[in-house]
């Protein structure tokens, strides 16, 4: 059971991003008209679609496999949706013409799809979307077929095509820098329920809710559970040896949260000290033993184990190497980059 409700702004580049099985397919099939939705109504502009035939529509679909016809050239791929429309010669020229130029594809008109690369054969799919000159692109999966590096190279040519064109986009991935990298807005889907509507920036820095947290980042957040006590100056966190004071001046939380939280730490947000630090007001110090090092050319991906046996990971770069294992260490993470949620709702904690 999918339950979904979004305004889309005209012209906008909206990305539903989550795992597997969520429900994203069933949503643009539904816009497509390939399904009928059980309840609810969808409108381009000011016209209910619900009844309409997908090819009444106006609705292009760009898919996971590039689904071009090997027998047909570059040309008559691009061709197909024109003459469908019984458009003239001289039209569908002009449009096809056009619609190549803008994807670089003038040279390949004449060839069969099996002589092009990866990464040609999906602009020519992008292509034959795009000479309709549709209201709305539906994109699904469209580049998890290509090589990383072309992959890359796809996202920057799709997003500036798009922007260029101003056709309003629904992209599905479950590709989280996919969606970072390319959308105005992300729509977090879990077992088809929307997790959280806003732009990157808001998804990355201000998770609604522990599955958000956990699906964007990578390496992924880390999270810490604590008992937590309060009295009219401080925070108590405790956990196991562990204890963390926080000062209320500096972080005020609401006097009504349950007695268990979840405190969520980008690993990027940890700075690592081999020697005694002096705690400031506006940070929280944990020790840490170290476990492993993994070196990912200008990054450095650290283990550690706390000392409530929790272990996290910290991202650095390689300005200083550590890898004696087994040495303790002062991990350091100021307030502002601390994330609270409810251990039983599992909700953002705002204050």
């Amino acid at each position: 059971m999918v339950k979904f409700s979004v305004q889309i702004d005209s012209g906008n580049f909206l990305v539903l991003l989550g795992p597997s099985g969520c429900g994203k397919t069933t949503i643009i099939k539904c816009i497509a008209g390939l399904i009928d939705p059980t309840e609810g109504q969808i409108y381009i502009d000011e016209s209910l679609i619900n009844k309409l035939p997908p090819k009444d529509r106006d609705v292009a679909m760009v898919f996971q496999s590039y689904a071009l016809y090997p027998h047909m050239s570059v040309y008559d791929n691009i061709a197909f949706p024109l003459k469908m429309r019984k458009l003239s010669k001289n039209e569908i020229k002009y449009h096809v013409e056009n619609t190549a130029s803008l994807l670089e594809l003038t040279l390949f008109l004449k060839r069969k799809p099996k002589e092009l690369s990866g990464g040609q054969m999906q602009r020519v799919a992008l292509a034959r979307a795009l000479v309709r000159k549709p209201k709305l692109f539906l994109m699904d999966e469209p580049l998890s077929n290509l090589d990383a590096k072309l992959r890359m190279q796809m996202r920057t040519e799709i997003k500036k095509l798009q922007k260029k064109i101003g056709i309003t986009t629904i992209y599905i991935t479950h590709d989280q820098i996919e969606a970072m990298s390319m959308a105005d807005q992300i729509i977090v889907m879990n077992k088809g329920i929307i997790q959280q509507i806003g732009s990157p920036h808001e998804i990355y820095y201000k998770p609604k809710n522990l599955f958000v947290a956990n699906f964007i980042g990578n390496p992924p957040m880390n999270f810490l559970n604590f008992s937590i006590s309060q009295n009219s100056q401080n925070i108590n966190l405790y956990s196991s040896q562990l204890v963390v004071k926080i000062s209320k001046i500096n972080l005020p939380l609401s006097e009504e949260i349950s007695s268990e939280v979840i405190l969520g730490i980008r690993p990027k947000d940890i700075l690592i000290y081999d020697t005694n630090y002096n705690n400031e007001i506006d940070t929280i110090s944990l020790k840490g033993r170290l476990l492993f090092t993994e070196l990912l050319g200008d990054e450095v991906i650290y283990e550690f184990k706390l000392e409530n046996n929790c272990i996290v990971k910290v991202s650095s770069n390689t300005d200083k190497f550590y890898h004696k294992h087994n040495d303790e260490f002062n991990l350091v993470v100021k307030y502002k980059n601390i994330h609270f949620f409810d251990s039983i709702t599992e909700e953002r904690l705002l204050f």
